[in-house]
């Protein structure tokens, strides 16, 4: 029995032919000939069975048999913006696993204690392409590029925003428990995660996004590095968010 074979193909039913870095895969790595079966998916929540029309050196165009519209597994919007790490490979490590568990957007912040100031986010888009595809998730996150934390605080946020911190002076709720309640009684929350860096956001920080609206909250007890914080929020919000 054949692998079942799935490329990343944004707007998929009217391209009919593989972006040149899926062409390369289907035609040099897995020798896809004219008449072989793939799957597409367009990262927005649709699958598609196709057949190889045409599979030259360097380009594979194809044809749609069937559309698969996917329904998606968890509702509302899931955001998470964080602070990302010195070493990038930890935040590329966290993108991809909070893709595999699944998330609608990927912010990326610069804040006061922030170990890195400039990133390559061509190269999260590709790790989460990936992801999408070996998980096979029907919707692919947006991945938005390093923003300010003032700037990002300055664009008009709906839903439930929560920043997340350890400073014992400012009170907190705990994460689970808000989402928890949020779930019961919302059928399409939007939910809005801050992570800071491994020196925590500034207090300076924290009192600017709770004074336009974000709720303090924790993570638990334990103290955890950017990335864990990262996708343990995600997977608190992908848990209590699914149907």
């Amino acid at each position: 029995m054949k692998e079942t074979r799935y490329f990343y193909v944004p707007g998929a039913g009217k391209a009919l032919e593989l972006p040149s870095e899926e062409a390369v895969h289907a035609l040099r790595v897995l020798r896809l000939q004219s008449g072989d079966e793939l799957f597409l998916m367009d990262g927005k929540g649709t699958f598609y069975r196709a057949k190889v029309t045409l599979a030259s050196s360097k380009h594979c165009s194809y044809h749609i048999e069937e559309e698969l519209p996917q329904q998606k597994r968890w509702k509302g919007n899931i955001h998470l913006a964080i602070a990302p790490t010195k070493m990038m490979e930890r935040i590329e490590w966290m993108s991809e696993k909070a893709t595999e568990i699944g998330l609608d957007e990927l912010s990326f912040l610069h804040c006061k204690f922030s170990e890195r100031k400039v990133m390559k986010s061509d190269r999260i888009e590709r790790i989460v392409i990936s992801a999408v595809k070996q998980s096979r998730k029907p919707w692919k996150p947006q991945i938005h590029p390093i923003i300010s934390f003032h700037d990002f605080l300055s664009a008009p946020r709906h839903g439930h925003c929560y920043i997340c911190h350890c400073y014992e002076e400012i009170e907190k709720k705990d994460l689970y428990t808000e989402l928890q309640h949020v779930s019961s009684l919302e059928e399409n929350p939007e939910i809005t995660i801050l992570v800071g860096p491994e020196g925590d956001f500034s207090i300076d920080e924290v009192n600017e996004a709770m004074a336009l609206g974000y709720e303090s909250v924790s993570l638990g007890s334990a103290r955890l590095r950017t990335e864990t914080a990262g996708l343990s929020a995600v997977m608190m919000a992908q848990l209590l968010m699914r149907k």
